[in-house]
């Protein structure tokens, strides 16, 4: 067991390495009474066309990942949530672009709930006759999303992004990719995805370091795990330029939804060097569209935003976008002032006092999040399946710039890579 400690935020994270591959992280908490934990693997709905070292290249049916998450809470004796709720626990899941998430929290029966993560996640159930139930179930939940103004928009915002890129499609699939999945897919997918060495466990909370550990080793004694290779996860080549610069959805809706962004095609940047681009691709947004900004008080002055108006950006090895936008009540006149706008600032630069006030947020935010033992669990995964450490992000803001921050708005802002996505009433 190491020790690693973080002086400035006064945290000690506790890891250890399984013989079998599997990383464990526990984060005590002092005086904290509920304990949150997850059980992750680094795949996600990308990860449809792979290889495992010494086997066949393989590609599956889009939303493969997502299908297997649901399967894996069926168990021979019935449904693992009920089991959760019998020792007051409450049970969670979710897929991502890049991962997937098994969690609970609970403030009794800690060891007990810890058992039954990692035995649910490591003992896969899957029949004919289940998969073709599932199959149905999951095609009402792509029916529903297939009708909901804002998941529609956003997934169109990435469609007319990528040409190629699995990021493009939705994270469920579609009905007809799922209707292809068998459960013999599905064991594929879980033998090459959820072996130990690929996967992450972290608990937070009011918890002995010592006594989990020693559960979980005593837990992965009990199974028997065959080294596996390295994953090679294999995607076509993506074309520089969007794929549409102007998509638009037909949904009944009583405001349009507008989103653009702009997609990146500088990749391959790993560790503590994409993180802080990251990081400062982010603050640039922030100064640029955050709510206390003059832009996004005239937007609103014009009526042209509310409340749903947001931004993000989201990055991956392989790709990077921003989303920026929400419901307006005319669309092209909210593009043209914020396009006025950027153009103006990327010539410019931010105002020193701005950047700092910014950054300050910023680091303020992230201090507080500190103490939401859910926020801790899933930000530590996310920077730790990209090779970054969540526990040092506050020196790698402190020592962001102000050149740094105009460079890279600069740098992921190139007109020739925006795309816009609409939904507007038929």
């Amino acid at each position: 067991m190491e020790a690693i400690t973080y002086d400035r935020l006064q945290e000690t994270l506790y890891h250890e390495t399984m013989d079998n591959g599997l990383q464990v992280y526990v984060l005590p908490k002092q005086g904290f009474k509920k304990t949150y934990a997850t059980f992750s693997t680094k795949y996600g709905s990308i990860d449809n066309h792979f290889q495992v070292e010494g086997q066949e290249e393989i590609t599956v049916p889009d939303g493969i990942a997502h299908f297997l998450e649901h399967k894996m809470f069926e168990e021979p004796e019935g449904d693992i949530f009920a089991k959760f709720a019998s020792q007051g626990a409450s049970a969670n899941a979710f897929t991502s672009f890049d991962q997937t998430v098994y969690l609970f929290s609970a403030t009794e029966n800690v060891s007990d709930n810890l058992d039954t993560l990692i035995n649910f996640v490591q003992h896969p159930y899957f029949t004919d006759q289940n998969v073709e139930k599932e199959k149905g179930i999951i095609g009402q939940e792509i029916g529903m999303y297939g009708d909901n103004p804002d998941w529609r928009v956003y997934f169109g915002l990435i469609e007319a992004m990528y040409a190629v890129h699995p990021v493009r499609i939705d994270i469920a699939g579609t009905v007809e990719s799922i209707s292809t999945i068998t459960k013999e897919t599905l064991y594929t997918c879980y033998n090459a995805f959820y072996h130990p060495s690929n996967m992450l466990l972290f608990v937070v909370g009011g918890v002995d370091p010592k006594e989990v550990f020693e559960l979980v080793r005593n837990n992965q004694a009990q199974k028997e795990y065959k080294p596996q290779g390295s994953i090679a996860r294999l995607f076509d080549q993506e074309p520089q330029a969007v794929h549409e610069k102007r998509k638009v959805i037909k949904l009944p809706v009583s405001l349009p939804k507008c989103l653009f962004g702009f997609k990146e095609t500088k990749h391959g940047i790993k560790g503590e060097d994409r993180v802080r681009r990251d990081l400062a691709t982010k603050l640039a947004l922030d100064l640029l569209l955050g709510s206390s900004t003059k832009l996004y008080q005239k937007l609103y002055d014009m009526d042209l935003i509310s409340d749903s108006f947001s931004h993000e950006y989201n990055s991956n090895p392989n790709y990077a976008f921003s989303a920026i936008g929400g419901d307006t009540k005319d669309p092209d006149r909210m593009l043209e002032v914020i396009t006025e706008e950027i153009k103006a600032v990327t010539v410019s630069g931010f105002k020193k006092e701005d950047f700092e006030r910014a950054r300050n947020k910023k680091i303020g935010g992230y201090l507080r999040m500190l103490n939401s033992p859910e926020n801790i669990a899933h930000e530590f995964t996310r920077y730790r399946f990209r090779d970054g450490d969540l526990f040092k992000v506050l020196p790698i803001y402190e020592s962001l710039t102000l050149d740094e921050i105009n460079t890279a708005l600069r740098d992921h802002i190139d007109w020739n890579q925006l795309a816009v996505s609409l939904v507007v009433s038929p």
